[in-house]
Formats: structure tokens, sequence, C-alpha cells
């Protein structure tokens, strides 16, 4: 039995409100767009591939072709570092892009995973390229993207740098939090779709501090957790956290 991700074909009907009329336009590709450059869009997407929990999008080493909106579900990017061990590199959520890596070399540099079912929009890129020059807006937006995740780097590579454990969690959850809400979502309350240890590689702490400080936070009446279940009760209390000085 095959493992590959199913693919899904748009027939034209279908085609025809693909980006038009999805609930997530205005935080994907064609945020900022006009209705008619929206539907221009639309010719795009020709297929939706289906992911299912812990199969891969893409791996390291593929060849690069398409950029993936994600419709449904949540997914990790992680690479292999040299000494063996897997390291996450972020975490995508509905209406987040996903690909931009292979651009550089023509190749994937890391591994997509489905952390749940879920469903993507695939873009081709040569396609992405040729509609950009048509519609003017469309290279803008995805310029705009492409700093979303730059920026998203940089966020990480400061958490990395020069946050103190705490402070890494407190910002990691706000930082769901607000993409969460984003989405029409709860920001408060919701359910974590990663292990303690992905979130662990993700901030650079070890499985028993992210555990640690799960407790820690809850006995602070900061957070209340009841397994993968997640209900910030201190909002100003965790953005206090990130304002402190370091002891």
């Amino acid at each position: 039995m095959s493992s590959q991700p199913a693919y899904r074909t748009i027939n034209i009907h279908q085609l025809k409100t693909v980006c038009s009329a999805c609930s997530l336009k205005e935080l994907c590709l064609p945020m900022g767009l006009s209705h008619d450059e929206i539907e221009h869009l639309d010719q795009l997407v020709y297929t939706r591939k289906r992911v299912k929990r812990g199969e891969a999008l893409y791996r390291s080493g593929d060849p690069f072709n398409s950029l993936y909106a994600i419709r449904t579900g949540f997914f990790k990017s992680n690479v292999l570092l040299e000494d063996g061990r897997d390291q996450v590199t972020g975490f995508f959520m509905p209406g987040e892009i996903m690909g931009l890596d292979g651009i550089g070399q023509d190749r994937h540099s890391c591994n997509a995973t489905a952390l749940e079912d879920g469903e993507v929009c695939v873009i081709p890129f040569a396609r992405l390229e040729e509609l950009s020059r048509e519609v003017r807006n469309l290279q803008h937006q995805f310029h705009k993207v492409m700093s979303r995740e730059i920026v998203r780097d940089q966020g990480v590579m400061m958490l990395l740098g020069s946050m103190r454990a705490e402070e890494r969690l407190a910002a990691f959850l706000l930082n769901l939090s607000q993409r969460f809400l984003a989405r029409g979502y709860s920001p408060a309350e919701f359910h974590l779709r990663m292990t303690r240890e992905e979130i662990g590689s993700y901030l650079g702490l070890k499985l028993e501090t992210v555990s640690r400080l799960f407790s820690k936070f809850q006995e602070e009446h900061l957070v209340s957790v009841q397994q993968k279940h997640i209900r910030i009760t201190d909002v100003e209390g965790l953005k206090r956290l990130l304002s402190q000085p370091a002891a």
C-alpha cells in the first residue's frame, strides 16, 4: 500500500472559486489583491494534496517544483543535524505557505511533516512566476509572504540567542495565541498539535525543561494545562515574563 500523500484534482467549476471563495484568502497569498486579481489567481491551483498525520509533504533533497498553501491541518518543518539529532525549525497552520526553502537551490532543504490530517493547495512555482508578470500586485504579495517568513526566522534566532527558558516558552505560547486569533479562533484556549519534545527542539530546550516550565506556569496561574489542551489564564503575566530583566 502506497504511503504517498493523495492528490485531489479540482474540476473546472471548483477551479473558479479556489482562492476567491476561500475563507483563508486574507491570510494566504491572495492577501491584499483585488477581487479580479484573486479570480485570476484561481488559475494557479490545479490540485489539492491531502496529507495524513505523520506523512511528509516533502523531504529534504526533493526537487523543488511547488509551494503549498495550508488549507487545513498543522505541519512542522525540521532538518537532520550532522550529529543525527532532529531539529524542528518551524510550525505552520492554515493560511500559511510552505516550501519557500526550496527556491534558492531548486531542492528542499528541510522536511515538512503533517502533525495532523491536513490538506494543502499546490501552487506550481513556474506558473506563479508566469502569473506574477500578468498580475501586477501578485509579485508584491509574494515578496510580503517571503518577508513574513524571514521575520519569523529572525524571531526564532532571537529566542534561541537572547531569551531565558521561561521567556522562550512564554513567547511561543503568545505567538500561537496571536496566530489562532488571526484565524478567528480563541486566542486563549487551543490544542497543541506538537509534542513537548518537538516544542523543546524548536525552542532549544530539553524535554524535561519544557515539562517543568508548563508545570511552573500552571502553578503561577499563567496557564491551565490538560495534556495538549492549553488555556491561557493570564496573558499579561506571560507578557511580563518577556520584559523582566535576567536575574
